[in-house]
């Protein structure tokens, strides 16, 4: 029988007890001293401490969450602002890269192989071990983060969602599953490393993988029928097709389209009231025109028909950008979430023109600008300069990530808007001082968000996830900020306060639409769902 300290759901470490170390027989099998969670957790912070870079502070990390859940919450919660950049983005993009080479533990995950769709069942089950799943996140690492497709080892990015769920929101980590479909890789570097783990052939597409995706969700669905399915760097071609196909069925959800339509939405009502303005009144330019930008527009377009504006009056609004320029709807490469926001060429009378981001904006002159192009400094000086000529508080949001991949630095926004850009970033930002005063710069992060909209959606028990619910999350977090911020997204230190007054307002919001099943009180529902990391 598997030793206790072998099982990191279950493992105390040097908290065991004498008693308890004779009652599980590991006796002499562990340094005498008894300490208190407290004390391990202290511990485990000063070590980390002395790691000189954050990918040896995530491998630290991650070898506590290997051995010891509970210790791992403990000290990630109560270090969540310091280290959610290094469980999870950005530095976990540099422990995808080199997955394969630095393997040392599956970390209780399912690894689903496309060309054995027989086995799906048998290694959910298996991974599950008995364990009661309600939330799932399943990848297939085509798009991972802003560094692309990595196959196998974007389980990474399955394993550090779930992380962020636990630390935020108080989701038992005995009951979440990562998962990844290793459909294959078109990363050369991959098909030509021997060490790597996945299957070295060219992704599969068409019919064969949509059945494989088909059995999935047949087989967790049916195994765990209280599971929320999260979505997780699906590719462009997949993502919002396969979100399409199972919306209005089961409790899903995918973050790249959603999620981060519902973080932008909330730091635009946060930007609305910082600038004492209304949503309904700007005109927003996307520049990416991807999953996430796609996604992004139709959450802002479902918030400003909210204050009051038709849906062809709120779509008039938007503008999207991409690598051809502005798009215009004769294009016939444009992707189905793309057609309803392109533009007739009869607008503009040099519609021939308008094929880079500088002369979108001259031409449009948006009030917002939202970038997910993965384009370095594509947000200049003299775009932000222009933008600052007619509008009095610019809204800029360059969210790509990682840094390298930043359409703009916060500190150069604030310089060449003279102060006046509001301004949310994709990955962490320092304050910037800017002629005697200091702005804090709110970061576009999906964990503002999903944490909570997940533990609200499984504490109300709801059948589907709906555009109220994602409203509610999304004002939830706005109404977050304090009076005096003067940045327009709550800062990560308040993480775990505003998760659950997120999950609160979701539960509630399914309850309203007669979504919940068997829950009445979301306040109640919410608390009792809640984990905390004690033994």
């Amino acid at each position: 029988m598997p030793s206790i300290l072998s099982d990191p759901f279950k493992n105390k470490g040097t908290a065991f007890t004498a008693q308890e170390r004779e009652k599980y027989g590991i006796t002499g099998q562990l340094p005498p001293k008894v300490q208190t969670l407290e004390q391990q957790a202290a511990q485990v912070y000063e070590h980390a401490q002395k790691k000189l870079s954050k990918i040896e502070k995530r491998k630290f990390l991650m070898q506590i969450y290997d051995a010891n859940r509970i210790l791992f919450y403990k000290t990630f919660s109560e270090h969540i602002d310091e280290f959610m950049p290094i469980v999870y983005d950005p530095t976990v993009a540099q422990s995808i890269t080199a997955y394969s080479e630095i393997f040392v533990n599956p970390q209780n995950s399912a690894f689903l192989d496309i060309n054995h769709p027989e086995n799906i069942r048998r290694t959910l089950l298996g991974t599950a071990d008995g364990r009661d799943i309600k939330l799932a996140v399943v990848t297939d690492s085509e798009e991972i983060l802003g560094i692309g497709d990595w196959g196998v080892n974007g389980i990474d990015i399955s394993v550090g969602k779930l992380a962020v769920y636990t630390a935020a929101a108080g989701l038992d980590p005995a009951t979440v599953l990562p998962v990844v479909i290793d459909a294959g890789t078109n990363n050369q570097l991959l098909l030509n490393d021997p060490l790597y783990l996945g299957n070295s052939h060219p992704r599969i597409r068409g019919q064969r993988y949509d059945d494989f995706i088909d059995k999935f969700v047949t087989e967790i669905e049916d195994i765990f029928p209280h599971l929320y399915l999260h979505w997780e760097d699906f590719g462009i071609l997949n993502a919002a097709r396969i979100l399409d196909r199972y919306k209005d069925k089961i409790l899903t959800f995918n973050d790249d389209i959603q999620g981060t339509g519902i973080t932008v939405a909330a730091g635009l009502l946060g930007a609305m009231k910082l600038a004492k303005a209304k949503l309904s009144d700007q005109i927003y330019m996307s520049f990416g025109a991807g999953t996430a930008g796609a996604g992004i527009v139709n959450q802002v377009l479902a918030e400003m028909t909210a204050e009051g504006l038709s849906e062809r009056e709120a779509r008039s609004r938007f503008y999207l950008v991409d690598k051809q320029g502005l798009l215009f709807d004769d294009d016939q490469s444009l992707r189905p979430a793309q057609r309803p926001f392109a533009r007739s060429r009869r607008e503009f009378a040099a519609a021939g023109e308008l094929t880079n981001l500088t002369a979108a904006v001259k031409a449009v002159k948006p009030t917002v600008l939202v970038g997910t192009s993965t384009q370095p400094g594509a947000f200049t000086e003299e775009i932000v300069r222009y933008m600052s000529s007619y509008a009095r508080r610019p809204v800029i949001f360059p969210l790509s990530n990682p840094t390298e991949l930043m359409e703009a630095k916060a500190g150069d926004l604030i310089k060449w808007s003279e102060g006046r850009a509001l301004t949310a970033t994709g990955v962490p930002s320092d304050d910037v001082c800017y002629q005697g005063k200091t702005y804090r710069i709110g970061q576009g992060n999906n964990a503002l968000v999903y944490p909570g909209l997940g533990l609200g959606a499984i504490a109300a028990r709801a059948r589907l996830m709906t555009q109220g619910m994602f409203s509610a999350a999304a004002h939830a977090l706005a109404n977050s900020l304090d009076d005096d911020s003067t940045a327009v997204l709550p800062p990560l230190s308040r993480l775990n306060e505003f998760s659950r007054l997120i999950a609160v307002a979701v539960a509630q919001r399914a309850i309203d639409e007669g979504l919940a099943q068997g829950v009445t009180e979301a306040e109640k529902a919410v608390a009792e769902l809640k984990w905390t990391p004690q033994y």
